[in-house]
């Protein structure tokens, strides 16, 4: 994840930019991203508080204030951060379906079975 610039520059001291390229609320490994992300989703400043219950309520208006004055720099650098995040999904090892860890465990149920009878 590369940052742009521009939005660097305007981070106020209670965001920075992690080495990883996100943007991350200071002390906290809360990302810009997922912040605005519920945001977005419609929750409140309470419920924001209920998903992130470290982050103290003056925070969290601090975060929707820096977001709703930077909106359009926001909404780019999420848009790129969903963009690379699809990409990965996309690109990326995928996990076993649960069909397929089902049959795995059935096959390594029968080779006990079949196992144990040879004993």
């Amino acid at each position: 994840m590369n940052c742009p610039e521009s939005l660097l520059r305007l981070l106020p001291s209670f965001l920075h930019g992690h080495p990883d390229g996100e943007i991350r609320l200071v002390g906290h490994r809360i990302g810009l991203y997922h912040f605005v992300y519920f945001y977005n989703q419609g929750y409140t400043a309470e419920m924001l508080l209920g998903q992130f219950p470290t982050l103290e309520p003056a925070l969290i208006g601090q975060v929707i204030a820096f977001y709703l004055d930077h909106r359009d720099e926001v909404d780019r650098y999420v848009a790129q951060y969903q963009d690379e995040l699809e990409d990965l999904r996309a690109t990326g090892p995928h996990a076993p379906s649960v069909a397929e860890l089902s049959n795995r465990l059935e096959s390594r149920q029968r080779a006990a079975t079949v196992d144990a009878g040879r004993g």
